[in-house]
């Protein structure tokens, strides 16, 4: 099956950060291919990258950069595709600072929906969501995901309200919500 999401990292080094996002969707079944592009040391394979991501079927691709990051940007400068930018706290980094205003303060007409520091899972996550628009069977995977997230809290909620209940025979004084 042909990749729908393209991962792409500035560097090797990124790649710890950016498997979330491939863990991700790996979990809702979606194809994705992964490499490294780097927008300063390979700049015609960034273009090259970017220009034919939709003849190749991609519907979303997912960059991760550190330092100056501009990674994203220049990716969505150049495709139609939407552009899911992951600022990566990277060994150069001032805090990983760089990187989120880097990706985030994009020009009005170059969008990149841009992902919390190191937030690579939730790109995958947005990637899912993205796709799951045009596709009921990935829609219904991510509802059930969503639901699972719900019954996960509760249960937390649960044996949280046990042990204080237990450990303090006090009353729980949240129970109505």
């Amino acid at each position: 099956m042909k990749p729908l999401v393209g991962i792409i990292m500035g560097s090797d080094s990124d790649l710890d950060i950016m498997r979330g996002a491939a863990d991700v969707l790996k979990q809702f079944s979606v194809p994705f291919e992964l490499t490294v592009v780097s927008a300063h040391r390979t700049p015609a394979r960034l273009v090259q990258y970017a220009q034919t991501a939709r003849e190749r079927g991609l519907r979303v691709i997912i960059a991760g950069a550190g330092g100056a990051a501009h990674l994203p940007g220049m990716t969505a400068s150049m495709t139609t595709l939407p552009v899911i930018g992951v600022p990566i706290k990277s060994s150069n980094s001032i805090d990983g600072w760089d990187s989120v205003l880097s990706i985030l303060q994009m020009p009005n007409g170059v969008p990149v929906a841009t992902v919390a520091l190191n937030g690579s899972k939730n790109a995958g996550l947005l990637a899912a969501q993205i796709l799951g628009a045009t596709d009921d069977e990935l829609a219904a995977k991510f509802e059930l995901f969503k639901h699972e997230m719900r019954e996960a809290v509760q249960e937390k909620i649960d044996a949280l309200k046990d042990e204080w209940d237990n450990e303090f025979d006090a009353k729980d004084t949240a129970s109505n919500l």
